[in-house]
């Protein structure tokens, strides 16, 4: 009888990598789906492997030759879009190099790339180059994806969506006449099988799909689908575009990016020099696939609200520091003169108060671990509200809200908790 196949997919938690992992198994592969935290892919029933590839730990052979012996194949799907220098050479060019050296022989494996790579001068492009040369290094076929769109949405397809579904005008990037020819990420997954079900040339391969459309029509396409009526384009200034990358990048805000901006600025088109093994769809006949269902036009819609939220809870936090921090006391303290504490506590109350306000809102801004920030402002508010509760309960009566105002004000921050899970 022969033995099952078990193919190690890096970066199984991702957009690409969960498609592959499901298509593999699906075909009847033994999975090991690799993640820098699996409780989701153990959930879903793979069998996983947990290891950040950035961590000193990972980035030995010696790490992984012991949690490798039974891999037959390997499928390299991990990557970063945005990270400082360490990151990205971490996990695009150490860790792999280890981990291929630590694969069993006779393993065959395929790195999943990007479109574009060899001539953008970005970070991610450097370090995706020398990645790919670390893989022609120990045997690996290589795969350059061009727009990767699916029936879900993560990221750049994620954005993609939230502007197709503004009103009034579409944006685009300059004209908008960028080209691309996107590939849904099944038939990627397919052909990602193919490749390492039978290796063919060692030469890196474009993969896209058959029908090559505009950036305004990629966008039109994607209302229709959701069932909106057309609308004109608005056509963003490409310095104006590039300044927003910027922010995004400053801000931490995922999609929006320089290197998001820089996509959309060129087109992304996978040219394969020679006939594809597997026959991809074309944008149009996988995007009426199926049906929009609510839960797609209300993820468009809230995808921009998340930054947008995020804005208005920073700009709550910074005006309430401020006040904290400069009011006079005399403005505070008669409501809460009949509390018995000294004036000199309740004034460095709202002294500390304030600092804590600020500090939220630079963490906002910054984006930073934005679960934590969260919950640390779920605990502030609740806080504040316990507190000014116990020590003038009359603040619930004042006219115009006073402590009723916290009840929104939690409701709003426990949705951004609910929006910051992306996948």
């Amino acid at each position: 009888m022969t033995a099952r196949k078990t193919v190690l997919i890096l970066g199984a938690d991702g957009f690409i990598g969960r498609h592959i992992a499901f298509h593999f198994r699906a075909c009847g592969w033994r999975v090991l789906a690799h993640a820098r935290n699996t409780a989701k892919l153990k959930a879903m029933g793979f069998d996983t492997l947990e290891a950040d590839l950035f961590k000193p730990e990972s980035l030995t052979a010696e790490f992984w030759q012991s949690k490798l012996e039974t891999v037959t194949h390997l499928v390299n799907a991990a990557g970063v879009l945005s990270a400082p220098h360490p990151v990205y050479e971490a996990v695009h060019v150490i860790a792999p190099n280890h981990i291929y050296k630590a694969l069993p022989a006779g393993t065959k494996g395929v790195l999943v790339s990007a479109v574009g790579i060899q001539t953008a001068d970005t970070d991610f492009a450097r370090y995706r180059r020398a990645g790919e040369g670390v893989a022609r290094e120990n045997g690996l076929n290589i795969l350059r994806a061009g727009l990767v769109l699916a029936d879900t949405s993560y990221g750049g397809s994620s954005l993609a969506r939230a502007l197709a579904v503004l009103p009034f005008r579409t944006p685009v990037v300059g004209d908008g006449q960028q080209q691309f020819n996107p590939i849904h990420a099944s038939d990627l997954a397919a052909m990602v099988e193919h490749t390492l079900s039978q290796p063919t040339n060692p030469e890196p391969r474009d993969v896209g799909g058959p029908e090559t459309l505009t950036q305004a029509e990629v966008l039109q396409g994607l209302r229709a689908w959701l069932g909106l009526k057309p609308q004109p384009v608005l056509r963003l200034p490409i310095r104006l575009a590039r300044a927003l990358g910027w922010i995004g990048d400053k801000m931490h805000l995922g999609p929006i990016s320089a290197q998001a901006v820089a996509q959309l600025e060129h087109g992304v088109v996978a040219k394969s020099d020679s006939p594809l093994p597997t026959n991809p769809r074309g944008f149009s006949q996988f995007v009426n696939a199926r049906p929009a269902g609510t839960q797609d036009i209300w993820h468009a819609r809230l995808y921009l609200a998340r930054p947008a939220l995020r804005l208005t809870l920073a700009f709550l936090w910074l005006a309430s520091g401020l006040l904290g921090l400069l009011l006079p006391s005399n403005t505070f303290l008669p409501m809460l003169g009949h509390t018995g504490l000294p004036d000199g506590f309740l004034i460095a109350l709202a002294r500390l108060g304030g600092l804590f306000d600020i500090a939220l809102a630079a963490a906002l801004l910054r984006g930073y671990r934005p679960r934590l920030t969260a919950l640390a402002q779920l605990a502030l508010v609740g806080g504040y509200t316990f507190v000014f509760s116990a020590l003038s309960p009359a603040l619930w009566l004042l006219p115009l809200g006073g402590l009723l105002k916290n009840i929104p004000i939690l409701a709003l921050i426990a949705v951004t908790l609910i929006l910051e899970e992306e996948r």
